[in-house]
């Protein structure tokens, strides 16, 4: 998959844009169940009250909470309040929020910086608990033991009828190291309980001063319900949003990035010599056009969505849930070296057979490729029954590898919901003994097995990333090696260009001590091959089948590059010359005709997209095809079957032949394409040829002597060698070889 990264470049800005937006995800579905712990814990719980640091405070409280405070502590906290009395200037203002100041001062809270929030928080939840424990000891005797252990004080020496006031007013009056043992002994006591139990509990009391100072403390509990409801659901809103965004985006790549690849791929494969086209078969070359690059698409789509998320995901998961509770942290690491576990065993074992689908992908696209374009001769042989079997025993390879990687990948799921389920238990179980002893609050435990889940949700993802990467690997792989493969035939540095060439010599075909040996063979093909082959002239390649004829056009045409030797066209090595410069001089002509779906015409103009219908006729007429075309009731509109099969073999030769006389080349290739031939309609062609393309250099590949007895010039190639060259009087004369084939094909009277 690496092998392709660079391909990925052009969308370098919307997946930086896509990553942004999964980060606002992420943080929009962490922050939900925190402010749903809000709501339980400060909404309900709390009664709207979120922490320790009351709005306001009679003086008369203030008064007893000071008590409870070192000197650092209380200039803190009269640093944040400010006395509002009746000669106050918003005295009316702060009146209609707490009417207790119509009768004594009040503190109120001027604002905190985030800072000293922590530390006032601490200060006055502290000072409210100590208070209260005291107030709560002399309203119920039996609850002494709240404030037992505060050494200089002796509660069961309070005095029957004694009011809170009395008490406060005695241990003001105590000593200030007396004093300062209280507040350590205090301070001893309120550790063990921790900051957010100490928040929870200072509530109690902080909602009765608010009580007593006249505050509407269902208004307050309401207020933030809302307030946190509605920041939910803007949360939940921007999480949607964000998810469709990313959605858009990761198939905007991922369908571009498969567009950019199907291009380069295509554009690879039709700049191959024939070296690369015998390294990838035709069948795995559309395999990779097709199923590879989809499976690339499915996989970019999965990286931008899930791959980038999921680990945002689940490591801000990790931090907040340790946030609302340390001490369960280690169920979340169980849960992860479980889950971590589980993938790589999946992945090991799914790995290897992912490898295996692809290679199984186009073994049976072969097999339907050689089935479907060979279908009449499988009728005619009567072999269906061995094309079947064949075709079942590759369908059930695919179909046993691809049942074998989708039952490991389907205990994914059912173990992924067991652990989930699993963990809810333990969480439910481990954070209800901590909420009994006060060292949890419900609403943390609730968000913690939420945080919980989305930690195993974004390792499900994962696994589902695990899926689909292998494959996709695989297929990433098999790309990149058709877009790496550089062709063995390129254009030169600095060619020659057009108007170097030397007009004197313009169609001028030489083969000069030309030797070619196939790639990985072990000897060579052609041997020492030279001949001369002049503009105006038919120069006919006759031998039997084997002998390396059409090896020679593939040559010319740079299908494959020379051995040893040169080919000169034009007096200039056909190396120093772009290919597209080259093959724009020749027309060509295969041993296999080939027509393309869309029409007479666009077949035609194939050749030369500007030629008029005048043009088409005369090339028509010199091929022989003109006929037939009339025939047909749409004439040149005619419309063609994907390989021209709606038309016979010998009409689609000669509508090749046409196609290639529309270009009017200087060099003319006939590579055996006379076979599918009627005698008549082949001398007639001839002879047509020889009129239309008269300035041309004229090159027969062929194995019927009949062909090229007229030609002026005839290469006899045997074994890859040239065993005779001259016209068909001087070889009937001096090159057995030659003899031979005529011999066996036509009589003396024949051969003249």
């Amino acid at each position: 998959m690496l092998r392709l990264v660079k391909y990925l470049k052009p969308f370098v800005t919307l997946i930086l844009i896509a990553i942004a937006l999964l980060f606002v995800q992420a943080m929009a579905d962490l922050s939900l169940p925190d402010y749903m712990s809000g709501i339980v814990n400060v909404g309900i719980q709390q009664g709207g009250i979120k922490d320790a640091i009351p709005q306001a405070v009679s003086k008369t409280h203030m008064d007893k909470l000071v008590i409870f405070m070192d000197e650092d502590a209380s200039q803190l906290v009269f640093e944040k309040y400010i006395l509002i009395d009746k000669n106050s200037k918003d005295y009316i203002r702060y009146l209609k929020d707490y009417p207790a100041v119509e009768n004594e001062p009040v503190y109120v809270l001027t604002g905190t910086e985030r800072d000293s929030q922590e530390e006032l928080n601490k200060v006055m939840g502290r000072a409210f608990l100590s208070v209260f424990a005291i107030e709560q000891a002399i309203a119920d005797p039996g609850k002494t033991a709240a404030a037992e252990g505060m050494p200089g004080f002796d509660f069961s020496k309070i005095p029957e009828g004694a009011t809170a006031e009395m008490i406060f007013d005695m241990i003001v009056k105590l000593p200030e190291s007396q004093l300062a043992s209280i507040r350590e002994a205090s301070d001893s006591q309120l550790d063990a309980m921790g900051e957010s139990i100490i928040t929870q509990s200072a509530v109690i009391p902080i909602k009765a001063e608010y009580m007593a100072l006249g505050m509407d403390t269902g208004r307050l509990q309401s207020n933030y319900i809302w307030s946190a409801g509605l920041t939910m659901l803007l949360l939940s809103l921007l999480s949607a949003a964000s998810t469709v965004a990313v959605g858009f985006l990761a198939a905007r790549v991922a369908a571009g990035l498969s567009r950019n690849l199907r291009e380069q791929v295509f554009g690879k494969v039709i700049n191959f010599s024939n070296a690369e086209f015998d390294k990838f078969s035709t069948a795995s070359l559309i395999t990779r056009s097709t199923n590879d690059i989809t499976q690339v698409q499915i996989l970019i789509i999965i990286i931008i969505r899930i791959v980038f998320y999921a680990p945002i995901l689940g490591i801000g998961g990790i931090i907040r849930a340790l946030g609302k509770s340390s001490s369960m942290s280690w169920i979340i690491a169980v849960a992860v070296i479980v889950i971590l576990s589980l993938i790589l065993l999946v992945f090991s074992i799914t790995m290897p057979r992912f490898r295996r689908m692809q290679l199984l992908i186009d073994r049976l696209n072969l097999i339907i490729r050689e089935g479907l374009s060979g279908i009449m001769v499988i009728r005619a042989f009567n072999t269906q029954g061995f094309e079947e079997k064949r075709f079942d025993i590759a369908n059930n390879d695919l179909t046993k590898t691809s049942l074998f990687v989708n039952r490991a990948m389907v205990v994914m799921m059912p173990v992924m919901m067991l652990l989930m389920n699993g963990l809810s238990v333990l969480i439910i179980w481990v954070g209800a003994h901590q909420v009994a002893q006060s060292r949890l609050q419900v609403g943390d435990m609730m968000a913690f097995l939420q945080y919980a889940m989305l930690i195993v949700m974004s390792f499900l993802m994962m696994s589902v990333m695990f899926i689909m990467i292998p494959r996709a690997s695989v297929s990433a792989g098999r790309i990149a090696d058709v877009l790496d493969t550089e062709s063995g035939i390129n254009d030169p540095i600095q060619p020659v260009k057009p108007e170097e060439y030397d007009s004197a010599k313009k169609g001028l075909v030489e083969f000069v001590d030309v030797c070619f040996r196939y790639p990985n063979a072990e000897q060579d093909m052609l041997h020492d091959i030279s001949f001369i082959a002049n503009p105006g002239q038919t120069t006919a390649i006759i031998g039997s089948t084997g002998s390396g004829k059409s090896t020679i056009t593939s040559l010319l045409l740079r299908f494959y590059d020379v051995t040893r030797g040169s080919i000169l066209v034009d007096g200039i090595d056909i190396r120093q010359l772009k290919q597209h410069d080259l093959r724009e001089k020749i027309g060509y002509i295969p041993q296999k005709s080939v027509l393309f779906s869309g029409t007479v015409e666009s077949n035609l103009k194939f050749a030369d997209e500007t030629a008029d219908i005048e043009k088409l006729r005369k090339a028509s007429e010199a091929a022989q095809a003109l006929d037939f075309i009339n025939e047909k009731a749409q004439g040149f509109g005619t419309e063609i079957s994907q390989g021209g099969k709606n038309v016979s073999g010998g009409q689609r030769q000669r509508l090749s032949i046409a196609r290639a006389l529309v270009k009017n080349p200087e060099i003319l290739i006939l590579d055996d394409c006379f076979s599918a031939l009627d005698f008549k309609t082949d001398k007639a062609l001839r002879r047509a040829l020889k009129k239309y393309s008269g300035n041309s250099t004229i090159l027969i590949v062929a194995q019927r002597v009949g062909t090229v007895m007229n030609a002026e010039q005839i290469i006899v190639v045997d074994e890859g060698r040239i065993a005779g060259k001259g016209t068909h009087k001087a070889l009937m004369e001096s090159c057995q070889a030659y003899r031979e084939i005529a011999y066996s094909q036509l009589s003396e009277e024949e051969l003249g």
